[in-house]
């Protein structure tokens, strides 16, 4: 296999020369479309005043939910979202209705002349306070396991707490876009950055009130999607589709930034409560936390979001004796949706807390602590859920991350650095991550593809999973390449279509080279298998001495090019295409008894993460990572190691800079760079070492490899409990270090105005 082939798109990108929907030519008589946003958070519509809307330069339509032939509510899975906001506004930024105009920039303009009037109601912004007030868009979860309340009551030791983790803006560098274009005999073509086209597809449908089969879906590739795109690409596709259903015309619609931060939702804030027993040696006895996520105004995908925090509660860790309640409060704020990690990463963070007070407590080192309540062998390797953890390489792997990085020289010697300096204080910390593969919705693991080569010996691939820079299509295209012996060069995929794979699922859940990867597997090697049968005949030999090696096929009688064997075969009207189908094997979850197997395995990794803070002002800065992560036997190392990079980055914004805002009222205050700060090349340590875990996956996954899109993220909390480190060292003692996250100076500095003290 071309194990690091160059990512399929990136000489287009580093010239500017790939194409994305704004890209697109426009087809004659193309209308530009503009949201008109609700400006109060909560209640009642009295009236909307279009008129100064209808007159404005270069308006052709205003389109409203009366407008809409099909069902008013988006067809989502809970189906509680206006299409558009008609009778009630539940937050600032909900979409009223839409102004259809000859340019973008008049449509926009104009959308700012509507003059909404509502009878206001307090917005609720306090998740703890929703739940009081059972507002909540889904009913709560319990899982347990053993009995929480008697050994928190024997266990010599206890900590209880709450935190407070904020939410994270996708911030891709394409906003939410889509080009409705109608088609012949009531048909219609709708270009859509969306990580879901048959979701797309869906959507529009319902809302058109026509069969999905009219409906086609392109896209070619996303500017960064992050799972903003997984749903929240659907409302832009409904309303353009709408649009240009009312003008007879078609329309493109995209959001501006602040718009997209108005509009959209962002990863879930989560509220914590946490109460913990362990014993003297730190093993954790007993834990109950109750969590809340912070919703926003409907579900989208809140549920899932809220259930994979459920999951990931324990990280590494066994917890014999655990008690979870989770909570889905609903909130005057944007409908908060599918982030990279999608859940996973804010249930975590509760499970990395506990074991650094742990620590702090007993005054152990926390490494120690965490690698004495690591999932081991039986009993010690059941999840909370009931799903037997088969395949855990923690223990090796983060004692070889520590060896390689010297963590225990560089604790003693930043014990002495904080010994000897009173302004500059520094921190270290390393911590696991396990997370689980597949759809939680079992029905999610399931794809296409389509592989058709030519009699020129190109071939072309397509497959349900969508390309947002992450390189699914190249992985892909290896594979395909690999399966046929010819050179990577002699393969190429096409857009994400839903005229070539029904019913796909979102390339999300980090499965995309998994499902499609395998799906065009299986394509290819039916086409190989063709090619194979119809040479054996024509030889004189059988299929399985027919030999497929570096672009040449080899017979006991004969050698031919792969061009010449393609070629041979059309002659003989022999199928030179093919698709191919997979579905996970061994998952299963019985979502009404909350036990089974939802992940088909668990990709592991660790970081190690040192920091320093400025005691005076709060400052702080990253001095080194290391990571070791395992990615099983990698596709492509270089592309691997870039989403490990990629990964840990985003999840050091989430966890350090970029924070989000509501005021009192409901408006969200950060909008844009001026305001919301994802990091740069000056948050990068001067150290940055990545390696990769140097096994294959132990389950039959596509060439042994092992997902690698959403697990690197969370090696970011390294940052996280190295500057709780940082903090609690400073502070002495061993009182538990309160942090939430964002962990901005501000933070830090009220972090270390804590007195210290000591815990019974």
């Amino acid at each position: 296999m071309s194990s690091s082939a160059r990512h399929e798109s990136a000489h287009l990108h580093v010239q500017g020369l790939a194409t994305y929907i704004d890209d697109l030519p426009l087809t004659e008589g193309t209308l530009h479309a503009a949201p008109i946003l609700s400006s109060a958070a909560n209640g009642r519509i009295l009236s909307l005043d279009l008129s100064a809307v209808m007159s404005a330069e270069g308006v052709r339509a205003v389109v409203t939910a009366e407008d809409i032939p099909g069902d008013k509510l988006l067809s989502s899975f809970t189906h509680d979202e206006p299409v558009f906001a008609s009778q009630r506004v539940e937050h600032i930024g909900q979409v009223l209705g839409l102004v259809v105009a000859d340019t973008h920039l008049q449509a926009r303009a104009a959308a700012h002349l509507a003059v909404l009037k509502v009878q206001a109601e307090q917005a609720q912004l306090n998740a703890r306070d929703a739940q009081s007030k059972n507002t909540t868009v889904l009913p709560r979860v319990h899982v347990a396991r053993g009995n929480s309340q008697a050994h928190m009551q024997h266990a010599p030791h206890h900590i209880q707490g709450q935190l407070e983790i904020g939410g994270q803006e996708h911030y891709y560098l394409e906003t939410q876009i889509a080009y409705a274009i109608p088609q012949d005999n009531g048909e219609w073509l709708i270009h859509s950055s969306t990580q879901h086209p048959g979701e797309m597809q869906h959507w529009v449908a319902h809302a058109l009130h026509i069969p999905m089969h009219a409906v086609r879906v392109v896209c070619r590739r996303m500017g960064g999607g992050f799972g903003g795109k997984e749903t929240q690409a659907g409302q832009l596709a409904v309303w353009a589709a709408l649009a240009a259903q009312k003008t007879g015309k078609p329309v493109k619609m995209r959001l501006s930034r602040e718009d997209d931060f108005l509009v959209t939702g962002k990863r879930h804030p989560f509220s914590h409560d946490f109460k913990a027993g362990f014993a003297d040696n730190g093993l954790l006895l007993a834990l109950q936390s109750t969590q809340w996520a912070h919703c926003g105004f409907s579900a989208d995908l809140s549920g899932p979001v809220a259930d994979r925090a459920v999951f990931h509660t324990d990280n590494a860790y066994f917890l014999s004796d655990v008690d979870i309640v989770s909570h889905r409060s609903k909130l005057n704020t944007q409908s908060h949706t599918a982030f990279r990690g999608f859940g996973g990463p804010q249930g975590m963070m509760l499970i990395e807390t506990v074991m650094g007070d742990i620590a702090r407590q007993l005054q152990l080192d926390p490494l120690d602590v965490r690698l004495r309540n690591l999932y081991g062998e039986a009993p010690r390797n059941t999840t909370p859920f009931g799903m037997t953890v088969e395949d855990n390489i923690l223990p090796e792997l983060m004692t070889q991350l520590a060896n390689d990085c010297n963590y225990r020289q560089r604790r003693a010697d930043i014990a002495r650095w904080n010994a000897q300096n009173s302004v500059i204080k520094k921190g270290l910390a390393l911590t696991p991550v396990k997370f689980g593969i597949s759809f939680t919705a079992t029905q999610f693991n399931q794809a296409g593809a389509l592989v058709s080569v030519y009699t020129d010996g190109s071939v072309r691939i397509n497959h349900g999973g969508t390309e947002m820079g992450q390189g699914l299509h190249t992985k892909v295209c290896a594979i395909v390449a690999n399966v046929l012996s010819i050179p990577f060069e002699q393969v190429r995929i096409s857009s994400s279509d839903t005229d070539k794979i029904a019913n796909a699922s979102a390339t999300a859940a980090s499965s995309g080279t998994d499902l499609n990867g395998r799906a065009a597997e299986r394509a290819a090697l039916q086409v190989k298998h063709n090619l194979a049968d119809c040479l054996a005949k024509a030889d004189g030999c059988t299929p399985a001495q027919v030999v497929f090696k570096q672009g040449v096929i080899h017979t006991p009688a004969k050698l031919r090019s792969f061009t010449e064997a393609v070629q041979f075969a059309y002659s003989q009207r022999v199928q030179l295409w093919s698709d191919g189908f997979y579905a996970t094997p061994k998952i299963h979850y019985d979502r009404q008894t909350l036990s089974g197997r939802p992940f088909f395995y668990f990709a592991y990794g660790a970081a190690c993460s040192e920091v320093a803070i400025d005691t005076l002002t709060g400052e702080h800065k990253l001095l080194r990572v290391d990571i070791l992560h395992d990615v099983g036997k990698s596709l492509n190392p270089e592309i691997d190691k870039g989403q490990i990079e990629g990964g840990f980055v985003q999840g050091l914004g989430w966890l350090t800079t970029e924070e989000l805002v509501w005021s009192h009222d409901g408006k969200l205050q950060t909008r844009g760079a001026s305001t919301y700060k994802i990091p740069t090349a000056a948050d990068i340590p001067e150290h940055f070492n990545i390696q990769l875990w140097q096994e294959a996956n132990r389950e039959d996954n596509i060439g042994g490899s092992k997902a690698v899109g959403e697990p690197p993220f969370m090696l970011a909390m390294s940052v996280y409990e190295a500057l709780r480190d940082a903090v609690g060292q400073t502070l002495g003692g061993n009182k538990p270090v309160q942090l939430n996250t964002p962990v901005t100076p501000e933070r830090v500095l009220m972090a270390l105005q804590t007195p210290a003290s000591t815990t019974a």
